[in-house]
């Protein structure tokens, strides 16, 4: 490291450390009366947001919780979310949110492993809790959220109800400075083999994160995501990556936020219709389900922008909602880096094309977003050259990627080899700095000696009009190696064959776009594709279901 020069502070300089706590100072202060709803059932302001927040704290410390002590929760989309993602790490305690999805035992696992103190859960998971709560080692006590005027009778040893805590705790709370390097939140990857990875953020990696999402969703005329004026709706679990980190950004700007609670597709479309929301995030098979309601029908779709994660977006489906007026745009990261690296960039000359025009440029992964430094890199670790051919691993440096995995480092290691951030996908970066995600690295199809992309296959097999979401995973071939095999989700009404999407294929062909033995000889047609907990195509359960 450089030798330079550093003056040492006089010695009555404050050193402000970069806590989650200082978000919260900007949004009261810009928006003090602009509202945080919670789906059809409540609403308060910016000032009561701030009063739950203290109130909280108050609560929790006396329920026992400590700094550096750990709370779970198991709840919907709610503003009891948000002011959890606040109070909990602001007290110095670390917010373990649950993957309400995933299995008992696995959930059972992740909340032993992040070591639970004290655990909030929603009454509609008390159940669960109810049967394992033997098997919870560390856990020591519960609060319960329900949405009745009583919470149901449980086995738990309750603290009591949320709402009823609150109500009686004190209003004011005296939140500590502490180092900007304590863990602030932690949450659990799942992977295709062996139990659940934890990934863990510290404030200052947070505090950074929020600041990079606040500039690079909000200073591009082309790309208004998030302005003063915005409405926002997260449409992607708040479990997951702390909703993609926006309800951060979402706060410390002040706008006005829309909470679902549990996804209705129905549901969020009123929400959207009612709240006029403008900025959401979602992963495709929402933004498919949304699509598929009655009332979207009906909506005016002009003004909302949806970034599109977790799985690629497509240009059928890119284009289905350009027709309805909706403005997609692709973001790129994964729960390792908290989660944003890139998004879609687009310039003047792209937004005066007709909307559906720009469905090329909104379909690429994107250019990363300030203070994030993407590369490629062949096998051997060496850096490829920015040309839109050469295909390697992404890599990235960046300061909110989590510095390894709780409790394993050696998983820690093999993620950080050669001290870059290892993504396990494979890309090429084009000459004006745009990454193209070409594939998984597990996921690449190797046939008759080529590699074959699935997401560039899948992507191609959407842009037939009676297709509504597909999958492409390889399959063992005695004499290619490997072939591909397609699952086909129709639209409604729709009757095509499999040789109608051979015939859809071939005219890509026959551009040059792909060669001939990529057409699928394996064509089924489902009613659904497989997901994991969070929304993505599971194509190890595919790949599991067809050998």
């Amino acid at each position: 490291m450089a030798e330079t020069k550093i003056i040492p502070p006089v010695s009555n300089a404050y050193s402000y450390p970069l806590l989650i706590k200082q978000l919260l100072l900007s949004g009261p202060r810009y928006s003090p009366d602009e509202k945080i709803v919670y789906a059809d059932r409540s609403e308060y302001t910016y000032r009561e947001l701030v009063e739950r927040i203290n109130r909280l704290a108050n609560m929790l410390t006396e329920a026992g919780v400590k700094p550096g002590d750990t709370v779970a929760v198991l709840d919907w989309d709610t503003p009891r979310y948000l002011e959890c993602f606040f109070a909990i790490p602001m007290i110095g305690a670390i917010l373990h949110t649950v993957n309400v999805r995933l299995s008992p035992e696995q959930i059972v696992y992740t909340m032993n492993h992040a070591e639970d103190d004290l655990v909030l859960v929603h009454d509609d998971f008390a159940p669960l809790l109810e049967k394992v709560s033997d098997d919870l080692q560390t856990v020591k006590g519960y609060i319960q959220l329900t949405e009745n005027s009583q919470p149901v009778s449980t086995s738990l040893k309750s603290h009591g109800e949320y709402e009823a805590l609150l109500a009686k705790a004190e209003a004011h709370f005296d939140f500590p400075d502490f180092d900007e390097n304590s863990v602030a939140t932690t949450f659990y990857t799942t992977g295709t083999t062996g139990n659940p990875k934890g990934v863990y953020f510290s404030h200052r990696q947070l505090v950074l994160h929020t600041m990079a999402q606040v500039g690079s969703l909000g200073f591009s005329d082309q790309m208004p995501l998030m302005r003063s004026s915005s409405v926002y709706m997260p449409v992607t679990p708040m479990f997951h990556v702390h909703a993609w980190g926006v309800p951060y950004a979402a706060t410390m700007m002040g706008i006005k936020q829309v909470y679902p609670g549990r996804y209705e597709p129905e549901l969020l479309v009123d929400l959207l219709k009612k709240h006029k929301v403008t900025f959401s995030h979602c992963v495709p098979t929402i933004m498919q389900m949304m699509l598929a309601t009655e009332s979207i029908k009906t909506a005016d779709l002009s003004n909302w922008h949806v970034l599109i994660g977790g799985s690629a977006l497509t240009e059928g489906l890119c284009n289905a909602g350009a027709k309805l007026g909706i403005r997609m745009y692709t973001g790129y990261g994964m729960s390792e880096t908290c989660p944003l690296l890139c998004s879609t960039h687009l310039t003047e000359d792209d937004v005066k094309l007709p909307l559906e025009e720009q469905t090329d440029r909104r379909t690429k992964t994107g250019v990363a977003v300030p203070m994030v430094d993407l590369q490629v890199i062949d096998a051997d670790g060496n850096m490829l050259p920015h040309d839109g051919k050469s295909k390697g691993e992404v890599v990235a440096r960046a300061p909110w990627l989590t510095q390894g995995y709780l409790k394993e480092p050696e998983k820690g290691e093999a993620l950080w080899e050669g001290g870059w951030l290892h993504t396990g996908d494979v890309a090429t970066i084009e000459p004006d700095s745009t990454l193209v995600i070409r594939d998984r690295i597990k996921d690449v199809i190797k046939t008759g000696g080529e590699w074959l992309s699935s997401l560039d296959l899948e992507n191609l097999i959407s842009q037939h009009p009676a297709v509504a979401a597909t999958a492409v995973v390889g399959v063992p071939d005695d004499k290619w190696g490997e072939r591909p095999h397609a699952l086909v989700v129709l639209a409604p009404g729709e009757d095509v064959t499999i040789e109608d999407i051979q015939k859809h294929l071939q005219q890509f062909v026959d551009s040059g776009e792909i060669n001939k033995w990529a057409i699928p000889q394996q064509i089924d047609f489902v009613d659904d594709i497989p997901k994991t907990s969070v929304g993505k195509i599971n194509k190890k359960q595919i790949r599991d279901q067809l050998h």
